[in-house]
């Protein structure tokens, strides 16, 4: 099972934090890559120093929504403020994913989502019915998913790593 972040409506001049802050929880929360409409090599770039430093291997691709869709076999979710409230299906959506063993594709907009979303999506699904931010409803949607379980996940070869400290920081350099 992968879980890949589809990111629609991506624009360099305006979205560059936002879409690094959407890749960054999408890989602290347990996903394997995102996908990007527009290229945007800094967002690359940024991703990849980040997982080099703190381990795991997350993903950045550049494709449209029909490219995303086109292979794909799994389950797609769309968080949308229009959905279905999340909590009515994520139980579903976890035994499709989770048990059943099928990939997952998440879909959060930038700008207005093109309408074919709303019907080539699995699920339309809402984290509320208020405006709000897609950082914030993906994060709480993988935590759902996951049921929490992502938050101690380990990344494989991390040259940095915190070790949780009630004050101060601590961050060990792995490779000193």
């Amino acid at each position: 099972m992968r879980i890949k972040i589809l990111r629609i409506g991506h624009r360099p001049e305006r979205d560059h934090r936002i879409t690094t802050h959407v890749a960054l929880v999408s890989r602290a929360f347990g996903a394997d890559s995102i996908s990007i409409w527009e290229k945007d090599e800094k967002i690359k770039k940024s991703l990849d120093k980040v997982s080099k430093s703190w381990g795991g291997n997350f993903r950045v691709f550049f494709e449209t929504y029909k490219q995303a869709f086109k292979d794909f076999k799994g389950i797609s979710v769309h968080l949308t403020m229009y959905g279905i409230p999340f909590e009515e299906k994520i139980k579903e959506i976890r035994d499709s994913v989770i048990n059943d063993n099928k990939d997952l594709m998440i879909i959060v907009g930038a700008e207005k989502v093109p309408k074919d979303i709303y019907d080539i999506s699995s699920y339309n699904i809402s984290v509320t019915n208020q405006p709000h931010s897609e950082i914030s409803a993906l994060a709480i949607f993988l935590d759902r998913l996951y049921e929490g379980k992502e938050i101690k996940k380990e990344f494989k070869n991390p040259k940095l790593k915190i070790y949780p400290s009630e004050k101060g920081k601590n961050i060990i350099n792995e490779k000193l």
